[in-house]
């Protein structure tokens, strides 16, 4: 059972491993055929009605995501029953965690740095723009905080994992 919170105040009850065809939404019973016509970009029948989903970002660590349905963009984070128990003994996940360093998500090129040393960003600021597999990938702020380091240089080629940026 998930929590969905959608666009940070609306929130779903859903009960569905993404696989199968049948599951629940806010405890109704539904069915839906599904095709992937692309990478991140599927179709869904539901209730007799066409819906065109696309992944635009996806935040596996913070489990938020950002979709679109039917040209409509939506923010949204999923919780699980284990995120419940955290907050119920009042140690929520996203508290806890402390970002020291952004990472590259996969090799590639740097095309630009967007921060400097001593900077302060918010959650959501563009860092930096990584070329990777012929598309331009905008690399986030996790979290709010101060730029202490950019180990990312403007034309230089990163492997997966190499530190961008680090936090003071």
């Amino acid at each position: 059972m998930y929590h969905a919170v959608i666009n940070e105040h609306r929130i779903l009850e859903i009960d569905w491993n993404g696989k199968d065809a049948k599951g629940s939404l806010d405890a109704v019973q539904f069915e839906v055929d599904v095709i992937s016509d692309e990478k991140n970009r599927y179709h869904f029948i539901y209730n007799n009605r066409s819906v065109s989903v696309e992944l635009l970002e996806m935040n596996f660590e913070l489990k938020t995501a950002r979709v679109k349905v039917n040209n409509t963009v939506y923010s949204v984070t999923l919780k699980d029953q284990f995120d419940d128990l955290l907050k119920s003994l009042g140690m929520e996940l996203t508290s806890v965690v402390k970002h020291k360093d952004v990472k590259a998500p996969m090799p590639g090129m740097v095309l630009s740095v967007l921060v400097s040393p001593g900077q302060s960003v918010e959650k959501e600021t563009p860092l930096v723009i990584l070329e990777a597999m012929k598309m331009e990938n905008v690399i986030r702020s996790p979290t709010e905080g101060v730029i202490k380091k950019v180990s990312a240089v403007q034309g230089n080629a990163v492997e997966k994992n190499a530190i961008l940026i680090e936090f003071e």
